[in-house]
């Protein structure tokens, strides 16, 4: 018996309606945005639909290459969000409703995902495999890359779908409404003294550089004539608050008053942004405003920001890297390796002083 050929699925007409699984944080959603872009060129006649974690709501609305938004309830083994187990029945039953033409894993590795993307009934699915584990369809599907930066590694699925990139830059589309709204509640963001952004946060504590290694850094620049703005989120208050108790110069302090929004206007028109490896690095990016990060655990190579001359990364070398603890066991040696003379140093090579356009 002679077995029948696998069909080609480029055979078909081109997918009309296409989704893409990324439930993730900020700095991994924009890091995904060169590879949407791909698509959306790739296919400029189907309806491109975004499936992620709630907030991303807000960042899917304004992509322009986003057409539609499904909120994902977690799942277990992911660590992202808390997995809403009540609410998965209704999630696939609308997934297999949906009947995608085409629907591309673009999480990660598919280890915890591959199977959950069978499940959604679409027409073809692909995405990123690891050796030897399951693949729904394994002429649509890659494998995951070890190495690399995070754009890249993205941009290969999309390369095997044999689509031309559209650049690897990032976007964070901001309005007029965010800039109003910026300047309404910080008056001092347009027309007063040059300013720049401090973000003592990140999403776990092993990635956090030193509050108080924070508030050195901002004295420097307090000196050196510049406005310190500390920002944050409402969960981040505290620390926050502590990198202002121990400045001598005084900052303003507005953690957890910056909807995601009017944060992106705050950092277009600072002159830096001193930061850990975390989502507000990734902004600056998209904006082009000058950043100095500082990274503490993760992997530098798959998430420092591409250009390194206006986006300086200081980190150290360690056994332990890349990070795999919320909290350090070994006395964060990573970050304490980075004193805030070497950060000063780094902010110096920026040229903050210098007008932001120039």
């Amino acid at each position: 018996m002679i077995d029948e050929p696998t069909p080609d699925w480029r055979d078909e007409p081109a997918p009309q309606r296409i989704a893409v699984f990324r439930a993730l944080v900020l700095g991994d959603m924009l890091c995904a945005v060169p590879a949407l872009r791909a698509l959306r060129h790739g296919w400029p006649q189907a309806e491109l639909t975004l499936i992620g974690l709630p907030w991303a709501s807000e960042l899917a609305e304004r992509l322009p290459m986003i057409d539609r938004f499904i909120e994902f309830p977690g799942y277990p083994g992911l660590p992202e969000s808390m997995a809403d187990i009540a609410a998965l029945p209704a999630f696939l039953q609308r997934m297999q409703h949906e009947r995608f033409d085409l629907l591309l894993q673009m999480h990660g590795s598919g280890r915890i995902t591959n199977p959950l993307m069978a499940a959604c009934g679409a027409r073809h699915t692909g995405g990123f495999v690891e050796p030897g584990s399951f693949a729904p369809e394994p002429q649509l599907f890659v494998p995951w890359p070890s190495q690399g930066h995070e754009i890249e590694r993205l941009l290969a699925l999309t390369d095997s779908l044999g689509l031309r990139r559209c650049g690897t830059h990032l976007e964070f589309p901001l309005n007029d409404t965010d800039r109003i709204e910026l300047a309404s509640l910080w008056p001092g963001a347009y027309g007063g003294q040059p300013y720049a952004c401090l973000h003592a946060g990140a999403q776990l504590p092993s990635r956090r550089w030193p509050a108080e290694r924070f508030a050195a850094v901002a004295d420097s620049l307090a000196e050196r004539g510049l406005a310190v703005v500390l920002t944050g989120t409402s969960g981040e208050a505290a620390l926050v608050s502590r990198v202002e108790r121990a400045m001598t110069h005084p900052a303003v302090n507005l953690a957890g008053k910056t909807p995601l929004w009017t944060l992106g206007a705050l950092i277009e028109h600072a002159r830096v942004l001193v930061c850990n490896d975390t989502g507000v690095s990734h902004i600056a990016s998209a904006l082009g405003t000058r950043s100095v990060v500082v990274s503490a655990g993760a992997d530098v190579t798959r998430w420092a920001p591409p250009d390194h001359d206006l986006h300086p990364v200081l980190w150290q070398l360690t056994p332990c890297r890349p990070c795999s603890f919320a909290r350090c066991p070994y006395d964060h040696e990573c970050a304490k390796a980075i004193t805030p003379q070497m950060v000063v140093e780094a902010t110096h090579t920026t040229d903050v002083l210098e007008p932001a356009d120039a």
